[in-house]
Protein backbone atom coordinates (compact mmCIF):
# COMPACT_ATOMS: atom_id res chain seq x y z
CA UNK A 1 0.00 0.00 0.00
CA UNK A 2 1.53 3.28 -1.19
CA UNK A 3 1.28 5.97 1.74
CA UNK A 4 2.39 9.86 2.20
CA UNK A 5 4.58 10.08 5.89
CA UNK A 6 2.68 13.27 7.50
CA UNK A 7 5.04 12.75 10.38
CA UNK A 8 9.12 11.03 10.51
CA UNK A 9 8.65 7.91 11.14
CA UNK A 10 12.13 6.29 12.86
CA UNK A 11 12.97 3.60 10.14
CA UNK A 12 10.81 4.25 7.00
CA UNK A 13 11.52 7.85 5.73
CA UNK A 14 10.69 11.47 6.65
CA UNK A 15 7.84 13.97 6.67
CA UNK A 16 6.23 14.31 2.89
CA UNK A 17 7.92 11.20 1.51
CA UNK A 18 5.68 8.17 -0.37
CA UNK A 19 6.55 5.13 0.67
CA UNK A 20 5.27 1.57 -0.22
CA UNK A 21 4.71 -0.57 3.28
CA UNK A 22 2.49 -3.53 4.00
CA UNK A 23 -1.15 -2.93 4.43
CA UNK A 24 -1.64 -3.80 7.86
CA UNK A 25 1.33 -2.34 8.65
CA UNK A 26 -0.31 0.70 7.48
CA UNK A 27 -4.37 0.36 8.57
CA UNK A 28 -2.95 -1.10 12.15
CA UNK A 29 -0.43 0.94 13.36
CA UNK A 30 0.13 3.79 10.32
CA UNK A 31 -3.10 5.38 10.16
CA UNK A 32 -4.26 4.67 13.57
CA UNK A 33 -1.90 6.90 15.27
CA UNK A 34 -1.85 10.17 12.50
CA UNK A 35 1.45 9.03 10.96
CA UNK A 36 0.22 8.90 7.16
CA UNK A 37 -2.02 9.00 5.10
CA UNK A 38 -3.43 6.16 2.04
CA UNK A 39 -1.66 8.08 -1.35
CA UNK A 40 -5.15 8.77 -3.26
CA UNK A 41 -5.75 10.77 -5.88
CA UNK A 42 -6.84 13.70 -3.97
CA UNK A 43 -4.02 13.13 -1.29
CA UNK A 44 -1.49 12.81 -3.58
CA UNK A 45 -2.86 16.30 -5.75
CA UNK A 46 -3.05 17.76 -2.09
CA UNK A 47 1.28 16.47 -1.57
CA UNK A 48 2.15 17.50 -5.06
CA UNK A 49 0.49 21.13 -4.16
CA UNK A 50 2.35 21.68 -1.31
CA UNK A 51 5.41 20.29 -2.61
CA UNK A 52 5.27 23.27 -5.36
CA UNK A 53 4.86 25.60 -2.69
CA UNK A 54 7.94 24.81 -0.82
CA UNK A 55 9.84 24.48 -3.60
CA UNK A 56 8.86 28.27 -4.31
CA UNK A 57 9.55 29.50 -0.82
CA UNK A 58 12.85 27.77 -0.93
CA UNK A 59 13.80 29.91 -4.19
CA UNK A 60 12.86 33.25 -2.82
CA UNK A 61 15.18 32.79 -0.02
CA UNK A 62 17.85 31.44 -1.94
CA UNK A 63 17.08 34.41 -4.53
CA UNK A 64 17.00 37.25 -1.77
CA UNK A 65 19.98 35.83 0.29
CA UNK A 66 22.06 36.27 -3.27
CA UNK A 67 21.19 39.69 -3.77
CA UNK A 68 21.77 40.83 -0.25
CA UNK A 69 25.07 38.94 -0.96
CA UNK A 70 25.45 40.94 -4.14
CA UNK A 71 24.78 43.97 -2.48
CA UNK A 72 27.24 43.76 0.39
CA UNK A 73 30.14 41.76 -1.06
CA UNK A 74 33.42 43.34 -0.69
CA UNK A 75 31.86 45.94 1.42
CA UNK A 76 34.48 47.42 3.72
CA UNK A 77 33.62 48.15 7.30
CA UNK A 78 35.19 50.00 10.03
CA UNK A 79 34.83 49.36 13.73
CA UNK A 80 35.78 51.96 16.48
CA UNK A 81 37.44 50.14 19.68
CA UNK A 82 39.14 51.13 22.64
CA UNK A 83 43.25 50.23 22.75
CA UNK A 84 45.79 49.60 25.27
CA UNK A 85 49.16 49.07 25.25
CA UNK A 86 50.88 47.50 21.84
CA UNK A 87 47.50 47.87 19.56
CA UNK A 88 45.70 45.15 21.81
CA UNK A 89 41.93 46.07 22.08
CA UNK A 90 40.17 46.08 25.37
CA UNK A 91 37.87 43.06 24.87
CA UNK A 92 37.42 41.87 21.55
CA UNK A 93 35.35 42.78 18.40
CA UNK A 94 32.40 40.10 18.23
CA UNK A 95 29.99 39.03 15.80
CA UNK A 96 27.44 41.39 17.75
CA UNK A 97 29.93 44.49 16.69
CA UNK A 98 30.37 43.42 13.20
CA UNK A 99 26.19 42.79 12.78
CA UNK A 100 25.95 46.23 14.39
CA UNK A 101 27.56 48.32 11.85
CA UNK A 102 26.23 46.14 8.96
CA UNK A 103 22.59 47.70 10.56
CA UNK A 104 23.95 51.32 10.12
CA UNK A 105 25.20 50.41 6.18
CA UNK A 106 21.29 49.10 5.74
CA UNK A 107 21.98 45.65 5.97
CA UNK A 108 20.16 43.58 8.55
CA UNK A 109 21.92 40.52 8.89
CA UNK A 110 21.84 37.79 12.15
CA UNK A 111 24.67 37.92 14.17
CA UNK A 112 24.97 33.97 14.54
CA UNK A 113 25.93 34.12 10.40
CA UNK A 114 28.80 35.89 10.64
CA UNK A 115 32.03 34.25 10.70
CA UNK A 116 35.22 36.00 12.05
CA UNK A 117 37.19 33.06 11.71
CA UNK A 118 39.40 34.42 14.26
CA UNK A 119 39.50 35.98 17.66
CA UNK A 120 39.80 39.06 17.12
CA UNK A 121 42.03 41.25 19.38
CA UNK A 122 44.11 43.62 17.32
CA UNK A 123 44.28 46.53 15.16
CA UNK A 124 44.11 45.89 11.76
CA UNK A 125 42.36 44.93 8.44
CA UNK A 126 40.43 41.07 8.76
CA UNK A 127 38.43 39.66 5.99
CA UNK A 128 35.04 38.20 7.52
CA UNK A 129 32.76 35.75 5.96
CA UNK A 130 29.33 36.10 5.95
CA UNK A 131 27.01 32.79 5.81
CA UNK A 132 23.64 34.29 4.17
CA UNK A 133 22.25 30.44 3.16
CA UNK A 134 23.80 27.37 3.28
CA UNK A 135 24.48 27.58 -0.35
CA UNK A 136 25.43 31.70 -0.27
CA UNK A 137 28.26 32.93 1.25
CA UNK A 138 29.50 36.85 0.94
CA UNK A 139 32.95 38.32 2.61
CA UNK A 140 33.60 41.66 3.71
CA UNK A 141 36.69 43.68 4.71
CA UNK A 142 36.73 44.91 8.59
CA UNK A 143 38.89 47.54 9.69
CA UNK A 144 39.24 47.42 13.27
CA UNK A 145 40.93 51.13 14.62
CA UNK A 146 41.15 53.36 16.86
Amino acid sequence: MKVILIQDVKALGKKGEIKEVAEGYARNYLIPRGLVVEASGGHLKEHQSQEKRQEAKVAKVLSAAEALAKKIDGLTLEVVAKVGEGGRLFGSVTSADVASALKEKGFTVDKRKIDLGETIKNLGTYSVRIKLHPDVDSHIQLVVRT
